[in-house]
C-alpha cells in the first residue's frame, strides 16, 4: 500500500513539474508570441480567420465562447468583432497580461482567466462555443482536456480545434525573417522539443486519433485535414509546412 501511495505521488509530482516547465516556456515565449499575433491581426489571416469561423458557427444570436489557450488573445478579438460574448483563458499568466493588452488596443471586450485547460473552473453546460487553435499538443493529458470541453458545452454546442501533428517533426531553429518562429533562442527550441517528447499525444497520430476520441462521447465529428489555405493568407508570414488540421465537433 505504502509503495502505491508513493507511485501515485511521485506520478502527481511529475505531472506538477510538467505543467510548471510548460507555463514557464509560453510566459517566456509570450512577448514575441504577442508580436507574431498582432502581425496576423493587421494581415489578411484575420479576415480569413473570421471568414472561416462565420461559415461554421450559428448566425443570428449572440454566443457565449470559451477561448481555451487563448495565447495573445487573437480568436478572443476575432469572437469579440463577431459580436460573441468571449472568456479566454490560458495556464501562462504572462499570455494573459498581453491578450489583455491586444483586446485593448484593437477595441474590443473579453473576459481572461489564469486556467489549467485541463482542470476547467465553469459550471457544466456553460458555453455555447469551445475554441482551441495549437494548443492540444501542447497539454500532458489531452483526453482530460477534451473531457473537460465536453463537460463545459452546453447541448447543441460547438467545439472548434486548429492544430497539427507536431509529434512528427523535431523543431529547429529558423533563419528565415518571415519565418513565424525565426528568431527564437535554440535554448527555447531545445526545451520546445524536450516538451514535446514527453507528451502522450506525441505518439498519437492526429486528427485521427482526436476524431476517434470525441466520436466516443457521442459527438458529432467532422474533419478538414488542412485549412492552411484557406486561413494563412499572409504572404510575407511563412508558416508551418505541416497541415493545420480543422475539428469541428458539435454535442
Amino acid at each position: 500500500m505504502k509503495n502505491n501511495v508513493q507511485c501515485r505521488l511521485s506520478a502527481y509530482e511529475q505531472a506538477q513539474q510538467l505543467d510548471a516547465k510548460i507555463e514557464a516556456y509560453w510566459d517566456e515565449r509570450s512577448r514575441d508570441f504577442s508580436r507574431l499575433r498582432q502581425k496576423e491581426l493587421s494581415g489578411p489571416c484575420a479576415a480569413a480567420w473570421q471568414a472561416y469561423l462565420q461559415e461554421k458557427l450559428p448566425v443570428g444570436k449572440t454566443l457565449r465562447a470559451l477561448d481555451i489557450g487563448t495565447g495573445a488573445g487573437f480568436f478572443a478579438i476575432l469572437l469579440s468583432r463577431m459580436g460573441h460574448k468571449v472568456t479566454g483563458i490560458d495556464m501562462s499568466g504572462d499570455m494573459l497580461h498581453q491578450a489583455k493588452q491586444n483586446v485593448l488596443a484593437a477595441g474590443c471586450s473579453a473576459d481572461f482567466c489564469k486556467m489549467n485547460a485541463q482542470d476547467l473552473d465553469f459550471a457544466d453546460e456553460t458555453f455555447d462555443v469551445v475554441i482551441s487553435r495549437n494548443l492540444t499538443w501542447t497539454l500532458p493529458d489531452v483526453m482530460q482536456a477534451y473531457r473537460e470541453w465536453h463537460r463545459v458545452l452546453k447541448n447543441g454546442g460547438m467545439l472548434l480545434n486548429f492544430d497539427s501533428d507536431y509529434g512528427l517533426i523535431t523543431f529547429s531553429r529558423k533563419e528565415d525573417q518571415a519565418d513565424v518562429h525565426a528568431n527564437i533562442r535554440q535554448e527555447l527550441v531545445t526545451e520546445c522539443n524536450d516538451i514535446k517528447d514527453e507528451l502522450r499525444i506525441s505518439t498519437h497520430r492526429r486528427p485521427q486519433w482526436d476524431a476517434r476520441f470525441l466520436r466516443d462521447f457521442g459527438m458529432q465529428v467532422t474533419v478538414e485535414e488542412d485549412i492552411s489555405s484557406q486561413v494563412r493568407t499572409d504572404k510575407d508570414m511563412h508558416f508551418d509546412t505541416l497541415p493545420l488540421f480543422a475539428i469541428i465537433a458539435s454535442k
